[in-house]
């Protein structure tokens, strides 16, 4: 077995994730989208927008200020022109990923999460979910409010919960508990969204023909080509890196692993500083240096697995979304800044729509590496990215050691 220093097991893995790639000089098209698709896999959806929704940062921190219909359209509004290149579905968490891959993601493949607690409330209303289908199938695209509307004139589906006025985003009605069990288990897709909600659809009102055409991979078939498409993103990582990229279960992905190792498609090597083996694409690159600049959201594939970014790149990164402000480190939704290959900083960043402001509440750095050089680069970052979202500028606040520098710089440019 081959030892490697974490040095370059770290730009190996900068590599596989797109960041040695330079950005397009030019217009930004469908070609560079695939480009990072290739590297990434797949993009994480989340719903907060203080900033820009997760699922268009990534592209963002790879290509730099592109435009956004490049990814709505090739996720929500394909045409004759420019078909469907992503399909939602669960795979990391809610995701979006190649609809080539969808079939890969089935739930016979992936351990049964949160749906797997539904049982009940399937009993409880047996017909509650064919009766969801029929609406769909009739009606075309919807959201679950509107099925659930749909539902309740001809008392279909028996007496359901309605989601309570004033209810939290978590607090949902039994219908849409039921929309998102059949979305999870394959049974409902996602054609579309409007203003972000989910419209439910059929598969096969969705997804290509020749991808419908496909037999259902074997479930341990599947697995082995998750787990060589981790390796693909990550470049090297752990038993558990490996298995987190889709979220499998852990018998699957060491059988998988075992069997990409015997085939030659993966090859074990030791990491110093590593306290567990490691596996190798052996078709991943090591640049000699990882140059550049990119701010990541908190879903950025490069830092999700928040163990796996301190234990690459000594930065130790929790979100505080839910943790109450006066006992929040660095802010309500931060992003770690990536200098030349290092996690050098973070910004705890809001975009102020209403005042036409990208706002930075707080700024700290990380390392030792020379302050003005952080502050000056990660001016210049944050205001393509108040550009990228129509915003006319940037505005430091008070908190953090790096906020005066920041400030300076912004107000210099």
């Amino acid at each position: 077995m081959r030892t490697i220093s974490a040095d370059v097991a770290r730009r190996t893995f900068l590599a596989a994730q797109g960041f040695t790639d330079p950005r397009p000089s030019g217009p930004v098209t469908r070609r560079h989208l695939g480009r990072v698709l290739d590297r990434v896999k797949l993009l994480q959806l989340d719903s907060v927008n203080i900033a820009v929704r997760a699922h268009y940062m990534p592209l963002f921190s790879r290509l730099g200020a592109y435009p956004a219909a490049l990814l709505d359209d090739a996720a929500w509004s394909p045409d004759a022109r420019r078909p469907r290149l992503l399909v939602e579905t669960w795979a990391h968490e809610a995701s979006l990923v190649p609809v080539v891959d969808r079939p890969l993601l089935s739930h016979e493949t992936l351990p049964r999460r949160w749906w797997k607690h539904y049982g009940p409330l399937l009993e409880k209303h047996p017909r509650l979910a064919g009766d969801i289908l029929d609406v769909v199938a009739e009606a075309g695209p919807m959201g679950a409010g509107a099925i659930e509307k749909a539902l309740a004139p001809a008392g279909r589906a028996g007496e359901v919960r309605p989601r309570p006025p004033g209810a939290t985003w978590w607090e949902r009605s039994e219908v849409k508990r039921v929309c998102e069990y059949l979305f999870a288990t394959g049974e409902l897709s996602v054609g579309t969204r409007v203003h972000f909600e989910r419209r439910y659809d059929l598969p096969s009102r969705v997804l290509p023909p020749e991808i419908l055409a496909l037999p259902e991979p074997d479930p341990a078939d599947a697995a082995r080509e998750l787990v060589a498409k981790s390796a693909s993103a990550l470049g090297i990582g752990t038993e558990t890196d490996l298995r987190d990229y889709y979220r499998l279960g852990p018998d699957r992905t060491r059988t998988a692993i075992a069997e990409l190792v015997d085939a030659g498609a993966l090859e074990p090597v030791s990491v110093r500083g590593w306290d567990r083996p490691a596996y190798r694409d052996p078709a991943a690159r090591v640049p000699r240096a990882v140059t550049g600049r990119a701010l990541l959201c908190p879903f950025d594939p490069l830092v999700w697995e928040r163990d796996r970014t301190e234990r690459i790149f000594g930065f130790r990164y929790r979100i505080e979304i839910y943790v109450p402000e006066p006992k929040r480190e660095y802010g309500y939704y931060v992003f770690p800044f990536l200098l030349d290959g290092e996690l050098v900083g973070r910004v705890d960043l809001k975009a102020d729509r209403a005042a036409g402001v990208l706002r930075v509440p707080g700024a700290f750095a990380e390392t030792s590496a020379p302050r003005p050089r952080i502050a000056a680069e990660l001016a210049g970052e944050l205001a393509t990215m108040a550009g990228w979202l129509g915003l006319d500028g940037v505005a430091v606040g008070e908190r953090g050691d790096l906020a005066a520098e920041l400030r300076a710089e912004v107000a210099a440019r």
